[in-house]
């Protein structure tokens, strides 16, 4: 057994029926913000490329400002989902989902599924390589699907050769998301109106609602748009996996994925510890518990929202409400065709490089993500025994599947990717429905009592149950009535 300092340790350990009982550590001392910041980097970059820069811009098309209240509740929403997937992961090194298999087996292999059917289809790489050709001036007659092939290759090569996977990844979205910013920061002068930052203030306050049933808006794309102010889905629970290959908490103690071929494996599976709830224990989890909820809030809720509000102003200063008619990126070239009109050509121009940029950073961090929850649980569960399957080689194994996957989709001709977007997304609210109650179980019962969930988050997971189960009822009557 790991030695600890645990002359007050309470006597408690985590549900031991499904997987191997945890031994007792002590926790690794917190580190300054600086340098843990970035741990959430790649959630961003995901979830500016989703919601951020189609849905809501495109609901904003449509109907104004009236529903952007949603965007921001969703944000705020999020933020507290990934703060209780990160306190499971910071106090037992665990993943989120392996601590739901310790309540109740199935669910490792579900939420592989959840994650699979959100994330085969590639619906981000087709954007990116459409906002290319609108960049390009290729027209109609865009080679979209040969383009999209060539940027899942390019993912699929980055994150197999990365010597250590998570440190690449970072570092590349933390360059894509800077190159965004910058563009965000340039359009508030450049491009958006007074006017548009009034009527944001006026019907984003004054006049909010909820659009059901209001043509254009079906109730999957509400629910997507919902589930995607922020990450979304699976996404959320894997910043579990992020903070540990950051070194956040017992992080320290878990195998990384590297490359099975620059990098050095670790065949072990990623089962956690628990630490002593002794003096210096609390106060290195408290240590942890500040840092890690600062880094969450600036990195993702608050850069999160202020590009998702920029983006939407500029749609609503640049598309008069209500015109834009089709489901599609239609109105992503028509707004860069009316800011190369009004602004300058380079602008537009510019307007469909950061829409690129965006979409790509979110299709390499949706490829990172789910082959990061498939070769975890699949480690942990499946083949824990296996010495030959590292978490590192399924990982690298399951990146080349849905590569396959997602370009046998596009040759079949299912290459719309408005509509690849609202698919992935109404699945993310579905399961964001399920594991908000599941969270609320594993941090109630599957945590030492000093550091379980109480209050007013215990009291935001309550909502996001119901507001999601809400959402995920509407979808399923929407679908039937259809």
């Amino acid at each position: 057994m790991t030695e600890t300092s645990g002359a007050d340790s309470e006597q408690f350990t985590l549900p031991g029926k499904h997987l191997p009982p945890v031994e007792l550590a002590n926790l690794p001392e917190p580190v300054p913000l600086r340098r843990i910041t970035g741990a959430s980097v790649i959630i961003l970059a995901t979830a500016i490329g989703s919601g951020e820069m189609i849905l809501w811009p495109y609901i904003t098309s449509q109907i104004g400002f009236v529903f952007l209240w949603a965007a921001i509740v969703g944000f705020g929403i999020q933020f507290f989902l990934n703060m209780e997937i990160e306190r499971y992961t910071l106090a037992t090194g665990e993943s989120a989902i392996t601590g739901f298999a310790r309540f109740w087996k199935p669910w490792w292999w579900l939420f592989i599924v959840f994650a699979l059917l959100q994330n085969f289809w590639p619906g981000w790489a087709t954007g990116a390589a459409t906002t290319v050709s609108f960049a390009l001036g290729l027209g109609e007659d865009a080679p979209v699907v040969p383009i999209t092939i060539a940027a899942l290759v390019a993912i699929g090569i980055t994150l197999t050769l990365s010597p250590v996977v998570y440190q690449w990844v970072e570092k590349i979205q933390g360059v894509l998301v800077a190159l965004i910013m910058v563009f965000v920061i340039v359009a508030i002068p450049v491009a958006t109106t007074p006017d548009a930052w009034g009527s944001l203030f006026t019907e984003g306050i004054g006049d909010i609602g909820f659009p059901i049933g209001h043509e254009g808006l079906s109730a999957a794309l509400l629910l997507g748009a919902l589930a995607f102010a922020g990450a979304g889905g699976a996404n959320n629970l894997v910043q579990s996996n992020y903070i540990r290959d950051k070194r956040m908490g017992m992080g320290q103690r878990m195998p990384r994925i590297v490359s099975p071929i620059t990098g050095h494996e670790e065949a072990r599976p990623s089962l956690g510890y628990l630490f002593p709830t002794d003096r210096e224990n609390m106060r290195r989890w408290k240590g942890w518990w500040k840092v890690a909820n600062w880094e969450q809030f600036i990195t993702f809720f608050l850069i999160g929202v202020a590009t998702l509000v920029v983006l939407s102003v500029l749609a609503y200063s640049t598309l008069p409400v209500g015109q834009v008619e089709q489901e599609d990126l239609a109105f992503l070239l028509l707004e860069g065709q009316v800011l190369q009109d009004v602004v300058a050509p380079w602008f537009g121009t510019a307007f469909w490089a950061a829409g690129t940029v965006a979409l790509f950073s979110t299709n390499l961090g949706i490829i990172d993500y789910t082959c990061r929850l498939v070769a975890d649980q699949l480690k942990v569960n499946a083949l824990k025994d296996s010495h030959f399957w590292s978490e590192s080689k399924i990982y690298a194994a399951f990146v080349w599947l849905m590569i396959v996957v997602g370009s046998a989709i596009l040759l079949a001709g299912v290459d719309q990717p408005f509509l690849l977007v609202v698919i992935s997304s109404s699945i993310a609210g579905v399961q964001m429905f399920i594991y908000s109650g599941l969270l609320i179980l594993l941090n109630r019962k599957g945590l030492p009592k000093p550091i379980r969930i109480g209050g007013v988050r215990l009291a935001v997971l309550a909502v996001s149950f119901v507001f999601f189960g809400f959402l995920s009822v509407l979808l399923v009557l929407d679908n039937l009535g259809g």
